[in-house]
């Protein structure tokens, strides 16, 4: 049985491939969303996903690393790969550009990544996936915002555990469903993402988990547990999702900028934000962001360009309203605007 708990329509397939034109942009394949309780494992996914429309290509750009509060992050999660997994025969599975697999390597780590998309010249990535027969067992598997993609979860981890040899550790980091409901985060409902988390899933799929919780601003939570224990999850009656009933209610609320505004942050965040207030009238058209391969380029959906702070600061006057997309940017873009900005975040309790 399915409960269905949230839909919206023509979203962006990939709200953060980037495009050359605002024709191309508006255009862009979409899909739509509909969130679904599994009253059989308890998980909630998009029972909407098409994966047959997923084709990632360098065109699309996800890269956090220009910021320092996103590196201090990284920081972080590496403490808690070396604490519990050692530097020894260690694995990224999914390692994108290999941001986070280069700072492991300056820590000592000996890791290896594994990525088809992979662009960069490192010889410890390999440009395939992560399966049967590639690799000796490791000591621990790291997967980063991975698994929120994967149509069939728990399948993929079973291919791990078995690509594994049946051991192992494994450190699970995805964006976490009880903060998007506490927040009423209409703006981080992406198709990318067909799967969202709760820590009760993952205790429910682990027998064994060696430390959990909550990072980046309680944005993400993390597991790290033994492969070997993993099973079925089983619908708890007594954990509930409980996706707010008013969840939407905030996306037809009207935006007050005075003489201008603008959107800082031209990632997912941003892509969803200002494509739903565009189609109830309330369109923006600057969005800055840090992110030089985003800069230029036209954000789907919208077609909005993004811009660099540089280009577009001069043009806002003191005092207009910034939409900040993450709060955990605020510091950050208040010292490069000079703070002299109306600035609302959008991820305010």
């Amino acid at each position: 049985m399915l409960n269905v708990i949230y839909e919206q329509t023509g979203f962006p397939v990939f709200q953060n491939r980037m495009y050359d034109s605002a024709a191309e942009a508006t255009e862009c394949p979409s899909g739509d969303i509909r969130l679904v309780e599994d009253k059989q494992t308890g998980l909630v996914y998009n029972a909407a996903f098409d994966p047959e429309l997923m084709c990632y290509d360098h065109n699309y750009q996800n890269e956090q690393g220009v910021s320092k509060h996103f590196c201090r992050h990284l920081d972080m999660v590496a403490d808690i790969v070396v604490q519990h997994m050692g530097r020894e025969r260690l694995v990224e599975v999914g390692c994108g550009k290999g941001f986070f697999l280069e700072r492991l390597l300056e820590r000592g780590v000996d890791v290896t990544g594994f990525d088809v998309s992979y662009e960069g010249v490192n010889p410890r990535v390999r440009r395939q996936y992560f399966g049967p027969g590639v690799i000796d067992q490791s000591e621990g598997l790291v997967l980063r915002h991975v698994l929120e993609h994967i149509q069939d979860p728990i399948a993929f981890l079973q291919l791990l555990k078995s690509a594994n040899q049946g051991g192992g550790k494994i450190y699970i980091e995805v964006p976490c469903l009880d903060w998007i409901c506490a927040r009423k985060a209409w703006f981080d409902i992406f198709y990318e993402h067909v799967n969202y988390f709760r820590l009760s899933d993952f205790r429910r799929m682990f027998d064994k988990i060696i430390d959990c919780g909550r990072l980046f601003g309680g944005q993400y939570l993390y597991v790290v547990a033994e492969l070997s224990s993993l099973r079925a999850p089983i619908y708890d009656s007594d954990d509930p999702v409980r996706f707010p009933i008013d969840f939407s209610d905030q996306i037809g609320t009207s935006i007050s900028f005075g003489a201008s505004c603008a959107v800082w942050g031209g990632a997912s965040k941003g892509v969803i934000f200002t494509l739903l207030k565009k189609r109830l009238g309330y369109p923006i058209d600057t969005v800055i962001d840090i992110n030089p391969a985003k800069q230029g380029k036209y954000l789907a959906g919208s077609g909005i360009q993004v811009q660099s702070p540089n280009r577009a600061l001069p043009l806002l006057p003191p005092g207009s309203t910034i939409f900040v997309m993450n709060s955990n940017y605020l510091n950050e873009i208040k010292e490069m605007s000079k703070n002299i900005y109306s600035y609302i975040r959008i991820d305010n309790e």
